[in-house]
């Protein structure tokens, strides 16, 4: 079921031409755009980052989809850490609460977190850049791996 659903898809994307690299990189960056603490921002993210880099757009959106439960669980870490970076109290909010607020009324809801999302932003920043260095660094070589075992497959 793993290679099924989880090796199969990578190597198809290999097969399309994408090199281990460029497959390691939509993986890293598609993780980390997509647990940005700005809920609403990491479809538009993730394709500017796509079209920029020439990585497989459809890829990066289907690694930030993957992401989107990582982003929620992260969403209150990364105000709080914001919070600490910046030595104010952090908002004593859930993610529940803060998705009620969203549906009550997004506007509302980004002039009231406007400051805590801006922290937030700023420690996703911090972690961002080491996550994403991490991630590239521990797929690039599974990836190589399996493009050296499937390729000649092709």
């Amino acid at each position: 079921m793993i290679r099924r659903r989880l090796i199969q898809p990578f190597v198809e994307l290999l097969r399309q031409g994408m090199s281990p690299h460029k497959i390691a990189l939509t993986v890293a960056l598609g993780v980390t755009l997509g647990v940005t603490p700005v809920l609403g921002s990491t479809s538009l993210l993730c394709t500017i980052t796509a079209i920029a880099l020439r990585l497989n757009l459809p890829a990066i959106q289907l690694v930030n989809g993957l992401a989107w439960p990582l982003q929620l669980a992260l969403l209150v870490p990364f105000l709080r850490l914001g919070a600490r970076i910046f030595s104010v109290k952090a908002p004593a909010l859930s993610v529940s609460a803060i998705l009620a607020m969203i549906h009550a009324g997004a506007w509302h809801a980004i002039l009231t977190l406007w400051t805590a999302t801006l922290h937030a932003l700023v420690a996703w920043l911090l972690v961002g850049a080491a996550a994403a260095l991490s991630i590239y660094l521990l797929t690039a070589p599974l990836l190589r791996r399996v493009w050296t075992r499937e390729a000649p497959a092709s």
